[in-house]
């Protein structure tokens, strides 16, 4: 036959069951607080005046009128109608653009995670948010900005020298220079 044993249980301890309850609360606290340390930093963006129509995606170029400020209020950097790739800008700037709204005027902050990081630039101390007033003038896809440069250089070379060909009209490296047109016939 067989037999069973019996395991006596210990009794809880006065105020141990609120020490368990303390310390899981303790844990989940402490894990909640590193989960949220380590969130990404965002960018907020604030609206000023609205603006209309689509927003400027990481493919495009934007004109953009802007001052950009330290913590302390000292401006470090501004511009008028400055031309920005979204590509060519610290990744803060690049977010920040692409919530805006052409003719829309907007404050923002970047947080120095996606601005300048642990290195700094120039007047820009490493570990520094920054804040910028910006006007979003206008903005294009790359490829139209490309595609009007080159109108451009064909414009500025057919008034520099006239088409290709043409009298007075730069002859191209290694091309033979047509001979000029006879002069009236009977002289």
């Amino acid at each position: 036959m067989t037999e069973i044993h019996r395991v006596p249980l210990q009794p809880i301890a006065r105020g141990a069951l609120t020490k368990l309850w303390i310390g899981l609360f303790a844990v989940v606290l402490v894990g909640g607080l590193l989960a949220w340390r380590a969130l990404p930093s965002h960018v907020k963006v604030t609206t000023v005046t609205a603006g209309t129509g689509a927003s400027p995606t990481e493919e495009d170029v934007a004109l953009v009128n802007y001052v950009g400020r330290l913590p302390d209020g000292k401006v470090f950097d501004q511009g008028k109608q400055a031309v920005f790739p979204l590509q060519g800008v610290i990744p803060g700037f690049t977010q920040a653009l692409m919530k805006m709204q052409k003719g829309g005027s907007y404050k923002v902050h970047i947080p120095w995670q996606l601005a300048y990081g642990d290195k700094g630039a120039g007047p820009i101390p490493p570990r520094t948010d920054l804040d910028f007033d910006v006007d979003l003038i206008d903005f294009r896809n790359r490829a139209e900005i490309e595609a009007q440069q080159r109108m451009i250089q064909q414009m500025q070379q057919q008034m520099k020298g006239g088409a290709p060909g043409a009298p007075g009209a730069e002859t191209a490296p290694g091309a033979v220079p047509e001979a000029p047109p006879a002069g009236p016939a009977g002289n």
